[in-house]
Order: structure tokens, then C-alpha cells, then sequence
């Protein structure tokens, strides 16, 4: 098992469990042995090793449990791969233990969105719904309690997805792809790839949900043994779901029903009514009964660090858009803003480009506070975009911007963290910087 995270305890603990021969290891050596083995009391017979991994060390181990933040072109996956291990990543472990059905989401962005909102429906329906994944709860940590019964509602990242050779969802979904983890992936051919293998595996009778707005999943859908079934927010189907005007509607078996209007949704933007799209057919080809899926649909709530709203003061609107991790996702942002905006981007360098969200802006930005590692990238992008220097504020901290924010705003207008960057670097995650900043905003003076 390679990583000590969430997902690399919860995988070496599912392995323990069964009885398997089990080496945890981790590149890190500043780590604590004790107080990994304390975070699970099923690491106690588990071998650890910190550091340098001795190649020595993989003689009669088969299999490689990576998880996802490791590439899988790293020196020690490429040792194990050398070793004659096989390559898997934490869902595909989980998927062998599955033993209910499972639907699974991915996409660059609305994936943590739609799978809470699935598994809302999900819950309304099943008695025993678990939801997993990228979402924040590792999938083996659950998989164990599963039984013919459950339903399994997965987010799987692109580096998830790297890793699944068996993985074979009953209902699967991707929801968008738009250029992000670069870094990673090397390549947006590569990226894509890596988005495609959630539908790898399925067959005949199985579903896998697409957005019609992307060209690149319409020829998808010609490449998969699964039924497509598209979802679009600009173009009227003849099957699947749709949007006209403000209406949500499902056509199926040559049958068209209105399933709610958008104005009842307690979600903005466009981006979030694909979402809901996306997640009302996941439910409908699954068989949830129509009445379910709207009563769900109608009283959830957006997740918290994703368009959230905070709080207002004096007049100023406070959004907290923290799961904003690259420039698309931002830009879904941006357009949900129905105010003058502030907003606060900058963060980790994916290599990302900028362009399109500085374009986004279309005079919405009245401030831009920038931070963290891409805040000259930014910056530089936003002056050739033809953006004021006058509005650009560059910060040191979440605190500062939000202050400098709050100075320049007035009422009726709205603050917003979006950051079009990972969190990296200045936090453990976005979540992490989601609360900062809501910190920072609770704290501020009328």
C-alpha cells in the first residue's frame, strides 16, 4: 500500500482485515510510525515503512495499492511496476469487496455537487446509501459493511480513475472535462483518457450519463457498450434530460415530463442546473420514482465551500467558492454572481491558463485580490485581457484579502472566494481554505 493518507490507512486496513500480507509505505520519512498505527487499530500487524522503500522489500507482494495523490510515473510506482506488481488504485480494491451497486461520478467540475445530491436521492429511496470517494470518505473504509442491499454513490477523480482495471458501475456520469491537472497528467489527451475509464468496464444495460454540451463526450458516447444518455442545458433532446427555459425536463420512452422549475432549486447557476440534471437521470435510469427525485431535488442545498453562501454584511453579500480549483470551475462561478463582485483568486500553479476567466469577468469584477503562488501569473493574464491595474490588489493571506475586499465593497454588492488554483502550499486543502475565509468574514466589523 503506497501512501499513509485517508485512503492509503483505510485500503492497508480493509487488506489487514482480510488476513492479506500488508506493507504501508510512505516517501514521507518526517512522518510518525506511532501515530499512523494509531489511527487505525487495523495497522498494528501492518508493516510500515517511511522513507526510502528498499526495492528488496516488494519481493512477494502481487499488488500495489497507490493512492490518487501519487502519480503513477512516480520513482516508486515505477520501482513497483519494475518489481512485477500490479498497479491498483483504492477504488478498484474497493470495488472487489463491493457487493452492492454502485453509481459513479466524475467530471473536471460538479462532481462533489451532483454526487451529494445523488446520494440525497439515493437516500430518500434506499435504507442503506453510502456515498464515497473523492467526496472526502474513502471507499474501503465503508466497502466492508456493503451487502446486496446497498447503493453506492461514488465521486471518482482523474486520479482515481488512473488506477481502475475492473471497476464497473451500474449507472456512471461524466460531467464535464475541461483542461485541469496538467501537471499531473502531462497532456488533455491524457487527462480525457483518464476521465473515460469510468465508463471503461460497462456493458449492456448499464447507463452512463453525459453532458450534450461537450463535443468531445457526444463522441464518446459512440465508443461505450453502455446506453448514453445525455443531459444538456442549451438544446432540446429527444431522451434524456433538458432544460427550456426554467423548466427541468426528462424524456423518456417517448414520454416528456417536467420534473421542477429551476427557480424552486435552492442552487444558482447554470452549472449547478447541470448538476441537478445530471444526478435527476442518474436516479430515473436507476428507477427511483420521479416523485422521489424531485422532493430531493427541491430541498437540497448547495454543498458547503461550492458557491456556499456565508453571510452578508452590510449589505455585502459573502460567497465562499473555495472547491473553485481551476479556471473553468471559476468561471461557473463568476457567472452565477448576479451582483458587483470582489473577487479573491490565486493559489497553487496547475498549470493552468487564465485567460478565459479573466474574459469571464465581462465587467462583473469590480476587485480583484490575488494571493498565493499564481498571483503575478494572474495578474499578467488580466492586464493583457485588458483588466484595470487600478482594481488588481495583490494580498499576502485569505485575511487580508477578505479585508481588502470588505474596504472596496458596497452594499449590494458580493465578495467572493474563487480561486481558479489549488489550495496547495498555503493549505492542506480546499476545504481548509474554505473555512479560513469564512473565518476571516464571520470576523469582519459592520
Amino acid at each position: 500500500m503506497a501512501g499513509a493518507g485517508l485512503s492509503g490507512i483505510a485500503a492497508a486496513g480493509l487488506l489487514a482485515t482480510h488476513k492479506y500480507q500488508v506493507l504501508l509505505y510512505d516517501g514521507n520519512q518526517d512522518l510518525d510510525e506511532a501515530e499512523i498505527r494509531k489511527k487505525s487499530a487495523l495497522l498494528q500487524e501492518v508493516e510500515i515503512i517511511l522513507g526510502d522503500l528498499p526495492e528488496d522489500k516488494l519481493a512477494g507482494y502481487d499488488i500495489a495499492v497507490v493512492s490518487p495523490g501519487i502519480p503513477t510515473d512516480s520513482p516508486a510506482v515505477v520501482a513497483m511496476e519494475r518489481a512485477g506488481l500490479e498497479i491498483w488504485g483504492e477504488i478498484e480494491l474497493a470495488s472487489v469487496f463491493e457487493q452492492g451497486r454502485v453509481l459513479a461520478v466524475t467530471g473536471t467540475n460538479g462532481k462533489t455537487t451532483t454526487t451529494s445530491l445523488l446520494g440525497e436521492v439515493m437516500g430518500r429511496q434506499y435504507q442503506d446509501v453510502k456515498v464515497v470517494g473523492n467526496i472526502g470518505v474513502p471507499y474501503t473504509s465503508l466497502v466492508q459493511d456493503t451487502t446486496e442491499y446497498s447503493v453506492t454513490v461514488a465521486e471518482i477523480s482523474s486520479f482515481q480513475l488512473e488506477t481502475v482495471h475492473t471497476f464497473r458501475p451500474q449507472v456512471s456520469a461524466i460531467l464535464n472535462i475541461t483542461p485541469d491537472h496538467l501537471n499531473r497528467h502531462h497532456t488533455m489527451q491524457n487527462y480525457q483518457v483518464a476521465k473515460e475509464r469510468i465508463a471503461k468496464n460497462q456493458g449492456k444495460g448499464q447507463f452512463c450519463i453525459l453532458n450534450y454540451e461537450d463535443p468531445s463526450l457526444r463522441e464518446f458516447a459512440g465508443r461505450i457498450q453502455a446506453k448514453p444518455v445525455f443531459f444538456s442545458s442549451a438544446n432540446k433532446l429527444e431522451e434524456g434530460m433538458y432544460l427550456e427555459g426554467d423548466r427541468m425536463i426528462w424524456a423518456w420512452d417517448e414520454k416528456t415530463t417536467v420534473v421542477c422549475s429551476t427557480k424552486d432549486l435552492q442552487l444558482i447557476g447554470n452549472h449547478n442546473y447541470e448538476n441537478a440534471m445530471a444526478a435527476a437521470a442518474m436516479a430515473l435510469v436507476f428507477g427511483v420514482p420521479l416523485e422521489t427525485v424531485q422532493k430531493a431535488l427541491l430541498s437540497f442545498k448547495a454543498v458547503e465551500h461550492r458557491i456556499e453562501y456565508v453571510t452578508s454584511k452590510r449589505g455585502v453579500r459573502f460567497y465562499n467558492d473555495s472547491k473553485g480549483t481551476n479556471p473553468d470551475a471559476a468561471i461557473q462561478a463568476i457567472r452565477a454572481m448576479e451582483w458587483p463582485t470582489l473577487l479573491i483568486g490565486g493559489g497553487y500553479d496547475k498549470a493552468s491558463e487564465f485567460d478565459a476567466w479573466i474574459q469571464a469577468f465581462d465587467g462583473k469584477v469590480k476587485k480583484l485580490a490575488l494571493l498565493g503562488a499564481t498571483s503575478e501569473k494572474i495578474r499578467e493574464s488580466a492586464l493583457r485581457m485588458g483588466y484595470p491595474e487600478e482594481d488588481i490588489i495583490l494580498t499576502k493571506s485569505i485575511q487580508e484579502a477578505v479585508a481588502v475586499c470588505y474596504q472596496n465593497a458596497e452594499s449590494g454588492d458580493a465578495v467572493l472566494l474563487s480561486p481558479a488554483c489549488a489550495s496547495w502550499g498555503m493549505f492542506d486543502n480546499y476545504m481548509q481554505r474554505g473555512e479560513v475565509f469564512k473565518e476571516a468574514v464571520w470576523s469582519l466589523k459592520e
